[in-house]
């Protein structure tokens, strides 16, 4: 693995290498010292070198070590004996200086014969790094936040981020022609069809985005799909998911008369006869529950009918009010509650009912900095409904723009929702068209007005910069002030945000910074995070002293246990485990690793006694994807659910040493203000 072959013949010479191994031919006199790959700054080590003597006589030797940025802490020169044909290994204390790059050039002479190494390695500031930040959006005027420079941090890593943009609604086309393409033809894919081209006439027409059907496409696309639901439409006005003739489905029939509601608001020609007769259904729609429907499911299909209803200009608020009556808040989906809001709001004698569900969606929010979600639950029939989370997001966050248009809640619900996609849309024909229809929704609210203004930014008195947003755009701006600069401002400094001219205003403000401090303690701002080593071979191998140091035995192979807890979902993940200098991660991919598993079960697993379980998929790692480098070991994933998730590695005690080990850190990458650390460590090895 990067070994470089040298064939010299020399005789009172010596050979200087780069920091790599040396495989020579025959050199009476060898020297080969055996660095860390790395070090951090505190590290205490033991130098390793092994001499090898490759003549047939006894061999004296003397062993010079010169250093840059590594202190000698037992003298800079040794004497060794070496038998014939044999080697010797001595070992040169020291410790770091300072983070940077350390040097060392190593001689060995004995009579006649010398050899020389050199090399180089990092030094590391063990230190980790952190970031908080704060969203917000400007309609008029100004927008002014308090900066106040955080203490004990490197001056010589980090800065403030100042990022505007014009838009929350960006790069929607994936979800889009996932619908529109979807390749099945049921009568749910089709309505979901029909819903995502009406949810983003308007915003896709705004931005002109490309690789789009032309707007006529989509009308005939639209025709074409209602005369497939007008022609399996059953007699009794509800849908079956297939043909005409087959059952009939309660949650079905809304949906595709939800799917009619809102083409007929954007303005699109829609079946006249398919929806009075789809409006009769809605009406009556307890009479239509199969008597095996549980009491939670019928109380969010009578909420989603009432809310199509009042969209096909059918308000029912007596209704909704007495159904609202039948239990307590508690028992109702927040499906239903969000759908029952949008009935209510605004009428009076509802008022009492939409404070007590406005009250109770904010207790089920879960926030973080940068985004926001609701955590919900799922009953044995949720598949009756359809029911997914990212769903019940969208129909919550259409629900508080009706009724809470200034809630500061709404860009947080936008920025969970958009975080949460992969390759660029949402999980299911379900949650991509109920999202789109509360994005266009969000659009029409607060985004109707094409940008046309300059946003301005001060940092106290200083003017930091400015930028002019004309027109659609999803592009990002971004103002970097780096941490020598804020060091220094005195005191508490004002960031002012100015908007001139129409259109809104997105910002953020970020900090990321490093503490100085190489004894961190553990902290939570959105993940907790534990990290343990574990004997893999004999249980003496590691110990832990009752002041938290770790004792791990030269050469023993070790187990390094992550724990990491998210209290809910967190999205692109990464966990990153520094190593102490003194181990080296074992690869398990390469067949030189070894077997990891106790020697019984790796006999009987080679010979074929040990199968895979048939449930082996509840085995499945939480991680999509995993690196193991020089310094530390990572591990990824796009979505992570709330709950304890482990990660395990092997490594092995390399170098004698007193090590320091950085937190482990757990962060969304693209909100690091999200994150979570573990302690520092103390490692020793001997």
């Amino acid at each position: 693995c990067g070994y470089r072959v040298v064939a010299v013949a020399v005789s009172k010479s010596t050979h200087f290498g780069l920091g790599e191994s040396n495989i020579t031919a025959r050199l009476p006199l060898m020297v080969r010292p055996s660095p860390p790959r790395f070090l951090n700054y505190g590290d205490q080590f033991e130098f390793p070198v092994v001499l090898q003597n490759q003549t047939d006589q006894e061999m004296t030797v003397k062993v010079a070590l010169e250093t840059s940025n590594l202190k000698l802490t037992a003298g800079a020169g040794r004497k060794a004996v070496i038998p014939a044909n044999d080697r010797v290994e001595i070992r040169f204390p020291m410790t770091t200086v300072t983070a940077g790059t350390a040097r060392y050039q190593l001689a060995a002479e004995a009579g006649d014969f010398a050899d020389a190494q050199s090399g180089e390695l990092p030094v590391w500031t063990p230190a980790t790094t952190e970031a908080f930040a704060t969203y917000g959006v400007v309609d008029k005027g100004m927008a002014v936040q308090a900066f106040q420079m955080p203490k004990n941090v490197s001056t010589e890593f980090g800065k403030l981020e100042i990022t505007t943009s014009s838009t929350a609604v960006q790069a929607l086309t994936d979800a889009f022609i996932y619908l529109v393409k979807y390749p099945y033809g049921c009568a749910e894919q089709i309505s979901s069809r029909i819903l995502a081209i009406a949810a983003l006439k308007d915003v896709l027409g705004a931005f002109k985005s490309d690789n789009l059907p032309s707007e006529a496409k989509l009308k005939a696309s639209m025709l074409a799909d209602f005369k497939v639901l007008s022609q399996i439409q059953a007699s009794d006005g509800g849908m079956p998911f297939w043909r005409r003739g087959g059952r009939s489905w309660p949650y079905l029939t809304i949906h595709s008369a939800h799917a009619l509601a809102r083409a007929k608001q954007k303005g699109f020609k829609t079946p006249k006869q398919m929806e009075s007769r789809l409006l009769a259904y809605l009406k009556n729609i307890e009479s239509k529950y199969p008597y095996y429907y549980s009491a939670p499911t019928r109380r969010i299909l009578s909420a989603y009918a009432l809310y199509v209803r009042q969209l096909l200009d059918d308000r029912d608020v007596a209704k909704a009010k007495a159904l609202f009556a039948q239990t307590r808040i508690k028992k109702f989906s927040l499906d239903a509650l969000g759908w029952l809001l949008s009935v209510m709001s605004g009428d009076k004698r509802t008022a009492a009912e939409v404070a007590q569900i406005r009250k109770y969606i904010n207790n089920k929010v879960t926030e973080t900095a940068a985004g926001a979600h609701f955590v919900t639950a799922m009953t044995d029939d949720a598949y009756l409904t359809l029911h997914s989370n990212r769903r019940t997001d969208g129909i919550l966050l259409d629900a508080l723009i009706a009724d809470q248009p200034k809630s500061d809640l709404i860009p947080k619900i936008v920025r969970g929702l958009l975080a949460h996609r992969k390759k660029g849309r949402w999980g299911n024909t379900q949650e991509n068209a109920f999202i789109l229809l509360a994005l266009d929704r969000y659009f029409n609210t607060y985004e109707k007005a094409t940008p046309d203004f300059v946003a301005k930014v001060w940092l106290g008195k200083g003017f930091a910069g400015a930028h002019t947003y004309k027109g659609r755009s999803t592009d990002r701006q971004q103002i970097d002030i780096p941490m020598g600069y804020l060091a220094s401002l005195k005191g508490q400094q004002p960031i002012t945000l100015q908007k001139e001219g129409p259109g809104r205003l997105y910002y953020r403000l970020g900090l990321r910074y490093a503490p100085t401090s190489l004894e961190l303690k553990p902290a939570d701002h959105g993940f907790t995070v534990l990290r343990e080593y574990e004997a893999v071979d004999d249980d003496k191998d590691v110990t832990r002293n009752k002041d938290g140091t770790w004792q791990i035995a030269a050469g023993a192979r070790v187990r390094v246990r992550l724990t990491m807890v998210a209290p809910t979902r967190r999205y692109h993940v990464a966990l990153v485990d520094p190593l102490p200098a003194g181990l080296e991660p074992v690869n398990p991919a390469l067949a030189t690793s070894g077997s990891i598993e106790p020697p019984n079960r790796a006999k009987a697993k080679k010979r074929g006694r040990i199968r895979r379980s048939a449930y082996w998929w509840w085995n499945r790692t939480w991680y999509e994807h995993q690196n193991m480098r020089d310094e530390r070991v990572e591990a990824f994933t796009s979505q992570l659910w709330g709950g304890i998730h482990e990660y395990t590695y092997i490594a092995r005690a390399t170098t004698p040493g007193v090590f320091i080990v950085p937190p482990t850190k757990a962060e969304e990458m693209y909100h690091p203000e999200t994150f979570g650390r573990s302690a520092t460590n103390k490692v020793v090895i001997k």
